[in-house]
């Protein structure tokens, strides 16, 4: 797979049917590319296959030939093994294009060769791309989900279940509890452990939860979370897209409540 960006945007060529492409390529690239300052970066993918990435150094393209499309957008349109490659090909560019300069001396930086790091030319400090964790949590009581919509959520119009970061010396399980109390007021029970996503919004690792609510009442922080309730499965809010580990976690949810509800 081929990708090209352009000021952190990528370019489609506009005849392609992107949701169905295999390669975000077209031969009208090729002569585009002669054209302009890029920098090619060389990446394998988690499905093992080694993938180009063109960054291009300014904003100049032909707009009767490429739309500019962004990354969370991709997220909507295209295959999720398309997504997984462009999001990996997103950040090795970012990372690239915000570690020119070392962060202890100052001084210019080059990229590794050997892995996906840049080194300082001058004390020789490495760096290599932010991973940042997060956890994500979907909670059930009884026969009811929690749902919650943040701050970013509200233009959307979407519900989705609780996450945040994890801190410093803070295990996964403890930055769960935390955060859960901190968003909602609520205490949890029965925390397992369900899965992880890459989420490059810019840089973090989706760490999934399922848990069981053990007490208190709703009182959301109106900082971060805006309002949350106990939804039945058959009068469920607009929630995340079906791409994302939220939407498979309330999915997992739904399942145990269906089980619950059999009795």
């Amino acid at each position: 797979m081929k990708f090209i960006l352009s000021e952190g945007m990528f370019l489609i060529p506009i005849a392609f049917d992107i949701s169905n492409a295999e390669e975000f390529w077209h031969s009208d690239v090729i002569g585009f590319l002669d054209n302009v300052e890029h920098t090619v970066i060389n990446f394998i993918a988690s499905d093992g296959n080694k993938h180009q990435l063109y960054d291009v150094k300014c904003g100049c393209f032909d707009t009767t030939k490429f739309n500019q499309v962004s990354l969370r957008e991709l997220l909507f349109i295209v295959p999720e093994i398309a997504l997984d490659q462009a999001a990996k090909s997103w950040q090795y560019a970012e990372f690239l294009r915000t570690h020119q300069f070392c962060g202890c001396c100052g001084s210019k930086t080059k990229a590794v060769t050997e892995e996906m790091a840049t080194q300082c030319t001058n004390c020789g400090h490495k760096v290599y791309p932010r991973v940042s964790p997060c956890i994500i949590v979907s909670i059930r009581k009884g026969s009811e989900i929690l749902l919650a919509q943040g701050v970013r959520q509200r233009s959307a119009g979407f519900y989705s279940t609780l996450a945040g970061f994890v801190e410093s010396a803070e295990t996964l399980e403890q930055a769960v509890h935390r955060e859960v109390f901190e968003e909602v007021g609520i205490k949890i029970k029965n925390l397992r452990y369900s899965g992880s996503q890459p989420w490059p919004f810019p840089h973090s690792i989706m760490c999934g939860f399922m848990a069981d609510y053990q007490s208190g009442t709703l009182n959301p922080d109106k900082t971060e979370i805006l309002h949350a309730d106990w939804f039945t499965i058959n009068n469920l809010p607009k929630t995340a897209p079906g791409v994302s580990i939220a939407s498979k976690l309330i999915e997992q949810t739904i399942d145990e409540i269906k089980k619950y509800s059999a009795g």
